[in-house]
């Protein structure tokens, strides 16, 4: 730290040192907390009247974070879901600087108390067996292009890989058993934080994928755009919501719901825990640190049995209020 408390030092402590070396973090949550910085730094330089480059860390004050959080929900139209997440990257930047100077405990600790505001959980989309069966018929086989996007909607619904994990998929690492062997084929796929997971692969995906890499090195990507180059996740998502269009022509269903890569992630988790797979086993499959992000399909999965059986429900005779006969228990109640 500079004798006079400059902030810029911190920051990019924070971010190289803290959240690149020590926490691994993934690049588009490094994307997310960098984000953050780039617009509350402006944002206090103009109430301290400062460059940014001279804002100190006590400029960003508590009350100035409070004054930022309420601007971005104004002016920007950011939700509550956002606005936690910008506090989350702030409270976690205070903290990172009060462990590591004592002199701005105290400041941290006003930082980090700043409450989160309730917000209402998303709900989760996924696809029903027809609705995903239609998805996966969409593109066209006799072409290159369709060849290619049938293969990369079938591995994102086997895998439930995330849409960068698909763009970033080697041919090296996909482990292809083509003879019927006691070997099951997988694949192995970095996950957030760089963490690695292996995932078994149906004979039909491994089928899909065979052509797409043969003859290639193992270096290259799996998924390549028209230019030979690698498809991006932004690619997939396109790709994605292209062909929802085109299945919604044979599922209506689908025209109501936002449809994306990680849809089709919730509905490989969906699916998987209706078959009886184990939660513990979804949460590897899908790369969960936490087996409470697994728990949320979980909680869809008993709604919807909650539901089936409310229609299937025995309605007996409604019952007497005995309680209305008990003249004794009235009386007294009276007599409060």
């Amino acid at each position: 730290m500079s004798e006079n408390g400059t902030l810029g030092p911190w920051v990019g402590r924070f971010l190289l040192e803290y959240l690149v070396g020590e926490r691994n973090l993934a690049r588009n949550t490094q994307r997310s907390y960098r984000d953050t910085l780039t617009l509350l730094l402006p944002f206090v330089a103009r109430l301290a009247r400062r460059s940014v480059d001279e804002l100190t860390v006590m400029d960003v004050s508590a009350e100035r974070v409070r004054q930022f959080l309420a601007d971005i929900e104004a002016h920007r139209g950011c939700a509550p879901a956002t606005r936690n997440q910008r506090l989350a990257a702030i409270r976690t930047l205070a903290g990172f600087v009060g462990e590591r100077s004592p002199e701005h405990i105290a400041w941290a600790g006003q930082v980090r108390t700043i409450p989160f505001k309730k917000a209402a959980r998303a709900a989760i989309t996924y696809l029903e067996q027809p609705e995903m069966e239609a998805l996966l018929a969409a593109p066209d086989p006799r072409t290159v292009c369709g060849s290619r996007d049938h293969a990369l909607l079938l591995f994102l619904y086997n895998t439930g890989a995330r849409a960068d994990e698909a763009a970033q998929l080697t041919i090296a690492d996909l482990r292809l058993a083509h003879a019927p062997t006691r070997d099951h084929s997988s694949v192995q796929l970095r996950g957030k934080g760089n963490k690695l997971r292996h995932c078994p692969l149906w004979p039909q995906t491994v089928r899909e994928l065979t052509p797409l890499i043969g003859g290639r090195a193992g270096t290259e990507h799996v998924f390549l755009n028209r230019r030979g180059q690698p498809l991006t996740r932004f690619g997939i998502h396109t790709l994605v919501e292209r062909h929802v269009r085109r299945a919604g022509a044979q599922q209506p269903s689908l025209a109501t719901k936002t449809v994306s890569p990680h849809s089709i992630r919730h509905t490989t988790a969906t699916h998987l825990l209706r078959a009886g797979v184990d939660i513990n086993t979804i949460r590897a499959w899908l790369g969960h640190v936490s087996l409470d992000t697994t728990n949320v399909y979980a909680e869809i999965d008993l709604e919807m049995k909650a539901k089936a059986l409310a229609h299937c429900e025995v309605r007996g005779r409604k019952p007497r209020k005995r309680w209305r006969e008990n003249r004794g228990l009235m009386e007294f109640l009276r007599s409060l």
